[in-house]
Order: structure tokens, then sequence, then C-alpha cells
């Protein structure tokens, strides 16, 4: 056992044996630097304090021994904020670099310390503030097109495509029966939902290209954008209703169910599972149209746009919840589109890689 100490200090670190990894956690004192034996040859001082509040640091540590034993090994250790600011220290092959900030108003908050060196990224908007989102990128931010057609139908004329459209008229009758008007709720429930298709289909190419040793044509991305799109869309309601215990029970069940369904449906026919989704996006188009018509009317409160929504569609820092609504039913719109048309490669007895996929349809 190799104990980490500072002559003086109040806290002891505990690391297991050098062949083997394990976690810890220890309470960092209020302006103490770290000193660790054998880790970290020397610490600056007098780093400026971060104020940002409630935010998480990073500290990335890599072990260094003299032994040839000692350097297969590694430990990995959660460190807890002292009860004042301190600069976040990167330390890699005992030395220390300042690679990002942290506050330490919450006693509880932890940083994370890793053998591995990969380093934490700190991004800024463009007009200089610090990019706080770590489930999406700035990189990934589009301004939707709101042009798109939102009346365009794909009549069924085949059999499957007359299954598919019943199937998905059936399963209206029910969600209205359920939700009734609550279209807050209705749109952050059924997003649980939505994101599934993209991923199945996705997983399902991915493994079939990966069997085949053969390209995808782009395929496995787009329906893999489709699934963060709708999980993104969820992300955003989240912040404007909150489901009831009942309403998180459902999606277990509903996901649970419509998961296998649609794995298994598109494994026997892309075509019909990639119809179905066609069908599902043009009812989330009724059905978000429905939400702006309540919205207009006043039944619904037209709060401000989360911030989060703000940034994923560079929307306006006034925007409302309206603008998110208008948005999020153009995406389901794009989303139609991209089904419709992969069912119609199917159809035409052609393969999804024949044709380039639209990526960053919008």
């Amino acid at each position: 056992m190799m104990s980490v100490t500072r002559s003086g200090a109040t806290r002891q670190l505990a690391v297991v044996s050098a062949r083997l990894f394990s976690s810890g956690t220890a309470r960092a004192v209020a302006n103490e630097p770290a000193v660790m034996k054998g880790l970290i040859r020397s610490v600056p001082t007098g780093a400026a304090a971060w104020t940002a509040k409630n935010s998480s640091a990073v500290y990335w540590v890599q072990r260094g021994y003299s032994s040839s034993a000692a350097a297969r090994g590694a430990s990995t250790v959660a460190v807890g904020n002292g009860e004042h600011d301190e600069k976040v220290k990167q330390v890699k092959n005992g030395v220390v670099s300042e690679s990002a900030n942290v506050s330490n108003d919450n006693k509880d908050e932890k940083g994370i310390v890793s053998y591995w060196g990969v380093p934490p990224s700190r991004l800024t908007k463009e007009d200089g503030t610090e990019w706080k989102w770590s489930c999406f990128r700035p990189w990934d931010t589009y301004k939707s097109d709101l042009s798109i057609d939102l009346k365009k139908h794909h009549a069924p004329t085949t059999f499957l495509d007359k299954i598919a459209y019943w199937t998905v008229k059936s399963l209206r009758w029910p969600t209205d029966i359920f939700f009734q008007r609550r279209y807050g709720c209705r749109a952050m429930m059924l997003e649980t939902v939505a994101a599934v298709p993209g991923m199945v289909g996705g997983a399902l190419l991915h493994c079939k290209s990966l069997r085949r040793f053969e390209h995808s044509g782009g395929w496995i991305r787009t329906l893999l954008e489709e699934a963060e799109n709708e999980r993104m869309h969820l992300m955003t309601f989240m912040e404007v209703a909150k489901p009831k215990w009942y309403e998180r029970a459902l999606v277990f069940t509903v996901q649970g169910i419509f998961f296998n369904a649609y794995f298994v449906g598109y494994l026997i026919s892309p075509k019909f599972a990639h119809r179905v989704v066609g069908y599902l996006e043009e009812e989330a188009i009724h059905s978000y149209t429905e939400f702006l018509k309540e919205l207009d009317k006043g039944n619904i409160e037209n709060v401000p746009a989360p911030a989060i929504a703000i940034d994923y569609w560079q929307l306006p820092a006034n925007a409302t919840l309206r603008d998110v609504v208008l948005v999020v039913r153009a995406d389901e719109a794009h989303h139609r589109d991209v089904n419709h048309f992969a069912s119609d490669i199917h159809y035409q007895g052609r393969e999804l890689k024949e044709a380039p996929a639209p990526l960053g349809y919008h």
C-alpha cells in the first residue's frame, strides 16, 4: 500500500498496489496545494480562483513509478473540492499544468482524477462566453429550415404501406386519450420513443456493414443523427414539463415494447420499418401544430425558451416556447422525408448504400 501525504495536511490519499486500478475519494483542504509523494514534484501556488458556481473540475493525474512493476499500475481517484476556489491543475508525468478552473463553493462537488491523460475540453461560444453543454458541442448546432413543406404526405398504396399507416393511426387513439391537450408533457414522453428507430436502424446497419465489409453510404450516421436529434428534443422539453412517476413508469413499458418490436420489424422488412417511422413523423407534425394552436390561443403559457434550445438551434436570446415548437416541428418534417425516402429505396429493390444519405438534412 502506498500513501500520499503532505506534512501538516489533514488528508491522506490511499492508493492500492501497483498492478491494479482502484478508485477512492478524498476531501481537499482549502487553499492547500496538493503534493503527492512520487507523483507530483511541484505545484505552482498563487493561482487565480475561478468563481463559476456549481461547476466541476477534471484533474488528470498520470502516475510515474521508478520500478518496472509499479509502472504498470495506475489509480483513479475522485477528489472533492474544498471550501474556497482553487484553480484546476492538469497533472501528467509528474508535471503540473494549469488547464481549467473550478469553483469550490459546493463542498460535495468532486473532480475526477485519471491516469489516462485525456484532457478536458474548454469551449467558448462566438460571444466569448463559456460553452456549458457537454451533451452537444458548438459544431452540432444549426439553424432549422422552417420553410420545409409540412403538408407532404405519402399516400399508402401497397399492402405493407397500409399496414404501416393504420398501425400508426391506431397508436394515436390511446395517446390522445392519455395526454389529451397536455402537449408539453405529450411531446416530452413521445420523444422517449421517437429516438428509438434511428438508433436501432443505425445499429443494425452498422453490424451489416461490419459483416459484409462494405460502406453504408452514410446511412449509419444519418440514422444516428436522427436519434440524437430526437433525444435533444427530449432534453429540451424536460425543461418545460416534468414527468410524473406513472409517466416515467409508462416510458419503461412503452420503450421496451417498441424497441424490441421495431428491432424485429427492421430485421424482417426495413422498408416497412422506415415507412412506419415516416408516418409517425407525420403524426408528430400534426401534434406540434396543435401545440402551436394552444400556444396562440393562450391556453399554454408561452414561456421563454430553455437555454439548451437557444444554443442547440441557434435561436435568438429572447426566443420563446413557440419558437422551440416551430424548430422541433421542422425537425420532424425532415425526419419524415428521410424515412419515407429510405423506404422508397427499398421498395425499388435497392439498398440504402446505393443512394447517398442526406447527411446534415435539417
